[in-house]
């Protein structure tokens, strides 16, 4: 009706007759059949407005959904299979009636399953007793100081008042203070432990990417000598004296620059001096686990190939296979000198133990120490403000939450995940048709992808080895676990072990590295 009314209207203003100029008789005719017909030009008329308007609106609910690309995160490790992800998206935003549109379980679970919890770290920072800092790139508010009118979240030493989490912070190695073995620490009643283990709530390493320039090019070998020294310490309590011994009794040429078997001046740049060596003697103090100080790295940043005494362990801290030799025991160091002699000889095998310098470090390497790129003081607030929220969940607040929703044969999983690194946690939604450790990576890579999330080591590591814009999954594991735990020990057992940790774990909470 409103498109025929808008056409009669016209012609009135128009100052046209309504007829078209036939006689009087004509137009009475004309008017009876006008008047038979109207009811089927009516219908005619009113088909194609809801036609038209019918058509506008698919088109509108198709941008609207075409909006949505977070609505589906698909993954196909057995066939198409979409896993689903709503964010931030409510019945209203439909613009239809509640009980006209069928809410989907990743809807229902972002609103049952959201809670408030009664701190807001952002006005309500980490507090840690100490030198005034403020760490403004870190993902948690994070303040170190003394303010009286603040109650504080941890502070280093013992005791500490009730409420208080004690802190102990030492990159010493436990063979030389004891209290830093995390077993006695515990003992003693610290709650947390900073120390170079990387089974500490909180490991300190020697490595940051802003310290040591690891890709350096590489510099001719000009001295005669095989290797460097630089060893102070001559009451060590390993091996590291006799293994250097042995070493020149194999006939090994080593230029000696610290306090102890010097025979070349110690005024020297020690990288500067490193790097004119084939091989450098990374010999530590101690041979404790995870136990890795700046002479490895040194080492590393010079581009000679490091001869290591120390950490039993120190191959997780290689930068690529078969870059470093190790001296597990005095008895290696006749099978380690043979070795030194034959890649002094053989140019292409030696260059080949620094291939790593051309080509980059192994991913194993790059998860090890990307650890650095968030500082050692802002991990310790993601610990504290991370631990705070998981003793809240605990609440019968949280309990409530549905964490799934099924319906009919198929459950939808509500799981959360963060980037290691980073404190506030993103939805990702898995169903039980496809509960599989390939899915969760997919749905993991697709959420931080939606999210364009950049990596927190992107602007920390050198720009040759930073990557492309692409995500790269290196390893997914529960929120909590040590470091030791995330990199080395800790695997799902398969699709089952994933199914069933996520059955008896709600809202199961996930933490990703990224290489």
């Amino acid at each position: 009706m409103g498109i025929l009314s808008n056409l009669r209207g016209s012609r009135t203003q128009q100052g046209l007759p309504l007829t078209d100029g036939s006689p009087p008789s004509a137009s009475v005719s004309n008017k009876k059949k006008w008047s038979n017909l109207m009811p089927l030009v009516v219908a005619l008329v009113v088909i194609a407005e809801v036609a038209f308007l019918c058509r506008l609106d698919m088109a509108n609910n198709a941008a609207f959904f075409d909006s949505w690309p977070e609505m589906f995160y698909k993954s196909h490790p057995s066939g198409e299979v979409q896993v689903y992800s709503v964010e931030n998206i409510g019945i209203e935003a439909l613009g239809g009636d509640q009980n006209s549109v069928t809410e989907s379980c990743e809807e229902w679970l972002e609103r049952e399953d959201a809670v408030v919890y009664s701190r807001d770290f952002g006005k309500d920072p980490i507090w840690v007793s100490g030198a005034e800092q403020e760490w403004k790139t870190c993902a948690v508010s994070c303040k170190f100081g003394y303010d009286p009118s603040k109650k504080i979240d941890a502070a280093f030493g013992l005791p500490q008042p009730r409420g208080v989490a004690s802190v102990l912070r030492s990159m010493e190695s436990a063979s030389y203070y004891s209290e830093n073995n995390i077993a006695q620490a515990r003992g003693r009643g610290y709650n947390i432990v900073m120390t170079t283990s990387l089974s500490s709530d909180v490991p300190v390493g020697y490595f940051s990417w802003a310290e040591y320039d690891i890709m350096a090019p590489v510099m001719p070998k000009t001295e005669t000598a095989f290797a460097a020294a630089f060893i102070s310490n001559c009451g060590a309590r390993n091996f590291r004296l006799e293994a250097l011994v042995g070493l020149e009794k194999a006939n090994i040429k080593i230029d000696s620059y610290g306090g102890c078997h010097r025979n070349h001046d110690g005024r020297v740049d020690k990288v500067e001096a490193l790097k004119r060596y084939k091989f450098s003697l990374t010999f530590e103090n101690s041979n404790e686990e995870d136990y890795v100080t700046e002479k490895f790295f040194q080492s590393l940043v010079a581009g000679t190939v490091p001869v290591v005494v120390g950490a039993p362990n120190i191959e997780d801290f290689a930068p690529s296979p078969g870059s470093i030799l190790h001296i597990k025991e005095l008895e290696d160091v006749q099978s380690v000198a043979k070795r030194m002699k034959y890649l002094a000889e053989n140019p292409d095998a030696y260059n080949q133990s620094l291939r790593w310098k051309y080509e980059g470090p192994s991913d194993s390497f790059k998860a090890l120490v990307d650890m650095a790129a968030v500082h050692s003081s802002c991990r310790l607030c993601i610990h504290l403000a991370t631990d705070i929220r998981e003793k809240e969940e605990k609440s019968s607040d949280f309990k409530k939450r549905p964490c799934k929703c099924t319906r009919g044969s198929e459950t939808v999983y509500h799981l959360y995940v963060r980037e290691r690194g980073g404190f506030e946690m993103d939805s990702i939604f898995l169903r039980s048709g496809n509960l599989t450790l390939e899915a969760l990576e997919a749905s993991v890579l697709m959420k931080f992808k939606y999210l364009k999330h950049v990596p927190v080591w992107k602007d920390e590591r050198p720009e040759s080895i930073r990557g492309g814009d692409e995500l790269k999954v290196y390893r997914i594991y529960p929120v909590g676990l040590t470091q030791r735990q995330a990199l080395y020990t800790f695997k799902f057992k398969g699709d089952a072990d994933l199914r069933s940790y996520i059955e008896n774990n709600p809202c199961a909470k996930f933490e990703v590295i990224f290489v």
